[in-house]
C-alpha cells in the first residue's frame, strides 16, 4: 500500500479493515493465532505518540507493533526509540491505515493533531481496534456523540488520554472528597501557566518532502500550507485545534468534573481573547471560562498560556474546608478556612497507570471498565469546547442538563459540528 493518501482511498481503505479477518472473543478482537495476553498496538502521531509508545512497549505482554506519522522523520525516529528501549523494530510508516488493515494489531494509539482525534477512532473502532485516543477526544462536540456510538456498536475499549483518572493518589483523594473529608464541596478552581512565545505571520510555502500534508489535514477542509503551523502551532488556529482550553484545560477541568461528580452545565461563561501578541495565533492566550451545575455547584479555569506564574493546578471548595491537587498528583486537604494542613496524600500523575487500565480492559474482555472510558471523556471535552463556543460568539450559553447540548441559540449550536473535506466525513 503506498503511503500517499486521497479521500476516496482512504474511505476504501477503512471499509477493508472493517472486513478484515479478525477472530472475535466475546467481542473483543485479538490477533489472530496470538494468545489473549499478547496485545499489540500500533501509534499514529510520533510526537506525544512517541512517549505512549515508549510507555506502552515497556508494560509486560505488549508490544508496539507500528509506527505512523505523516512526517516520516518523526516515525523513523519514534521506531528507533522503539527498538533503544529494547522493543521488536516497529513497522514504520507514514499512513496510519496500516494499522488499521493489520489484523495483528490489536489496538490504535491515537495521538496525531486534535482534528484527527475522533475520525481515526471511528475508523479504529469499525476495523475492530481498541483506541486509546489522546485528549480533547474530539475537535467538535458532535465528534463526541459519534465517538460513544462507534464504541458501542463495534463494543470497543476506547480510553481517552486524561491519565490523572488512573493516579492512585488522586484517586484516594476523591474518595475522600466524596466521603466529606472537608464537607459538601460546591465548588472547583483550576488553572495553567506558560510562557509562549509568538508565532509571527506565516507565509504560504512547498510542502516538505517528509511531510504528507494532504494526510495531515485528512478530514479537515483544505487550505494551503504556511510556514508556521506544523508541528505544533496548529493548535492555536480553530480549523484543527481548540486552543489551550482543549490543550491542557481538559486535564484541570475533568478533575474538576470528576471531584464535583457532575455531568453536563447549565450555564457557560467565558471571558479573555488574545492579548499578548500581534501574530498569526486565532485562539485566546488569556481566558477565564466558568461552568453553572444543578445541586449549587460551579467550577472555573483560568488560562494563561504567555505567563507563567499561576496557582495550584485544582482546588475544590467544601463547606469545611478545601483540597488541593498539584500537577504531580499530590492532594493536600486544608481544615476549615484556613491554610492548615490536615492530610496529605503523595503520588503521581497517573502515566503507567492508565495504559495498564487500557490493556487490562483488552484482555479481561470488558471494554467498559475504563478510568476514562469515551462516554466519560466526552463529558469532559464538551467542557472544553462549550467554553470555546461562549468565547467565539461573545455569548452566555445556556445548556440542556441532559446532553450539553446548547438552548435556545442557534449560532453557537451551528459551531457544534464544523464542516468536513467532501468523502472525509466521519460515519458511525
Amino acid at each position: 500500500m503506498s503511503d500517499g493518501l486521497n479521500r476516496r482511498q482512504f474511505v476504501k481503505g477503512a471499509a477493508g479493515a472493517a472486513a478484515a479477518g479478525y477472530v472475535v472473543k466475546t467481542g473483543v478482537a485479538l490477533a489472530q493465532d496470538a494468545p489473549s495476553a499478547r496485545v499489540r498496538v500500533g501509534v499514529m502521531g510520533l510526537s506525544r505518540g512517541k512517549a505512549l509508545a515508549l510507555t506502552f512497549g515497556g508494560r509486560t505482554g505488549v508490544e508496539v507493533a507500528c509506527a505512523a506519522d505523516v512526517d516520516i522523520n518523526r516515525a523513523k525516529t519514534g521506531g528507533e526509540a522503539i527498538v533503544k528501549a529494547g522493543g521488536r523494530a516497529p513497522e514504520v510508516v507514514q499512513d496510519f491505515r496500516r494499522i488499521l488493515d493489520n489484523k495483528d494489531i490489536d489496538a490504535l494509539v491515537v495521538a496525531a493533531p486534535n482534528h484527527w482525534h475522533a475520525p481515526a477512532t471511528i475508523l479504529g473502532c469499525a476495523a475492530g481496534k481498541h483506541v486509546y485516543v489522546e485528549k480533547p477526544c474530539s475537535h467538535n462536540p458532535h465528534e463526541g456523540e459519534l465517538m460513544i456510538r462507534a464504541a458501542r456498536k463495534h463494543n470497543r475499549a476506547v480510553q481517552m488520554g486524561t491519565q490523572r483518572r488512573s493516579s492512585p493518589s488522586i484517586t484516594e483523594a476523591m474518595q475522600l472528597l466524596w466521603d466529606g473529608e472537608i464537607g459538601r464541596v460546591y465548588h472547583a478552581n483550576s488553572w495553567y501557566g506558560n510562557a509562549r512565545g509568538p508565532i509571527g505571520k506565516g507565509l504560504a510555502a512547498p510542502v516538505p518532502d517528509f511531510l504528507q500534508y494532504d494526510q495531515w489535514q485528512g478530514p479537515a477542509p483544505r487550505v494551503a500550507y504556511y510556514d508556521n503551523r506544523i508541528h505544533y502551532n496548529w493548535h492555536w488556529f480553530w480549523h484543527w485545534g481548540n486552543g489551550e482550553l482543549g490543550n491542557n484545560g481538559i486535564h484541570a477541568l475533568d478533575l474538576c468534573r470528576w471531584g464535583l461528580q457532575v455531568d453536563y452545565p447549565t450555564r457557560v461563561v467565558s471571558a479573555g481573547g488574545r492579548y499578548r501578541f500581534d501574530d498569526d495565533q486565532q485562539t485566546p492566550d488569556t481566558h477565564n471560562v466558568a461552568f453553572e451545575f444543578e445541586g449549587k455547584k460551579s467550577m472555573a479555569w483560568d488560562g494563561m498560556s504567555c505567563n507563567r506564574h499561576r496557582n495550584d493546578f485544582v482546588t475544590f471548595y467544601g463547606e469545611d474546608g478545601a483540597m488541593s491537587i498539584d500537577g504531580g498528583g499530590n492532594c493536600t486537604f486544608y481544615a476549615g478556612a484556613t491554610d492548615k494542613v490536615k492530610k496529605e496524600v503523595k503520588g503521581n500523575k497517573g502515566d503507567v497507570e492508565h495504559i495498564d487500565n487500557f490493556v487490562a480492559a483488552i484482555r479481561n474482555d470488558k471494554p467498559l471498565e475504563l478510568n476514562q472510558e469515551i462516554l466519560s471523556g466526552h463529558k469532559s471535552t464538551l467542557l472544553c469546547h462549550l467554553g470555546n463556543i461562549a468565547h467565539r460568539t461573545g455569548r452566555n450559553l445556556t445548556c440542556s442538563t441532559e446532553d450539553g447540548h446548547i438552548i435556545g441559540d442557534d449560532k453557537a449550536m451551528k459551531l457544534w459540528q464544523r464542516e468536513y473535506e467532501p468523502g472525509w466525513e466521519p460515519v458511525v
